[in-house]
């Protein structure tokens, strides 16, 4: 049973194994390659659910689990945000993010600086003696940045496809405003998220910072 107890870790650790492969597929030149980024970072969104799972079930948590997951999902995130700010600032309408353009810098400063200061406060915290693990609200901010992650990924292969197959019926105009309706709102509630949940985090352990009630 002991090896069946890090199940749930190793699972993780091929989440962040896959991250690079994410990251040089969504850059690639081929739709094929674009496509396959969307496929794994599916399955490796999907990974994070079932390592979750096997966890609580079964009690496999343990405080290497409570470090390697939030990592995982800090390399999960970098290894589609930062191909996406590259991608949307190559000129070209099809490369603009719909509802926003190009990517801003400012996206990037608030959500990455989110993820630096508070991995900075969870290494802190070790030293502590104290483990924070992922709350309920930095879940609900990486579900709902996977969300926009994963419309996105899927966005720029389809909309090449569609261009180099002449697809312009009410049934594809029909997706393109759904789709991209999703993705502008959820890169949307996914920077509400963000400062939500780093305030959570702060002020849940804020007992740490020398803060009392």
């Amino acid at each position: 049973m002991e090896g069946s107890r890090n199940l749930p870790n190793v699972i993780t650790v091929g989440r962040i194994v896959a991250c690079p492969a994410i990251f040089a597929l969504a850059l690639a030149p081929s739709v094929g390659a674009r496509f396959a980024a969307f496929v794994l970072f599916v399955v490796a969104g999907l990974s994070d659910v079932w390592d979750g799972y096997l966890a609580r079930k079964h009690g496999w948590i343990t405080n290497v689990g409570k470090l390697l997951d939030p990592a995982a999902d800090k390399l999960l995130l970098l290894s589609t945000l930062i191909p996406f700010y590259i991608i949307s600032h190559r000129g070209g309408e099809e490369w603009l993010i719909p509802r926003w353009g190009m990517l801003p810098m400012w996206v990037l400063i608030v959500i990455l600086g989110r993820e630096i200061l508070i991995t900075i406060f969870r290494q802190w915290a070790v030293g502590q003696d104290v483990v924070i693990a992922a709350g309920k609200s930095g879940k609900y901010k990486a579900l709902v940045q996977n969300l926009f992650s994963g419309g996105l990924l899927l966005w720029y292969p389809l909309q090449e496809l569609a261009a180099s197959r002449g697809l312009d019926n009410l049934p594809w105009r029909a997706f393109v405003q759904v789709h991209s309706v999703w993705i502008g709102l959820t890169l949307l509630l996914a920077l509400i998220l963000t400062i939500y949940s780093m305030v959570d985090y702060l002020w849940s352990y804020r007992a740490l910072l020398g803060f009392r009630n």
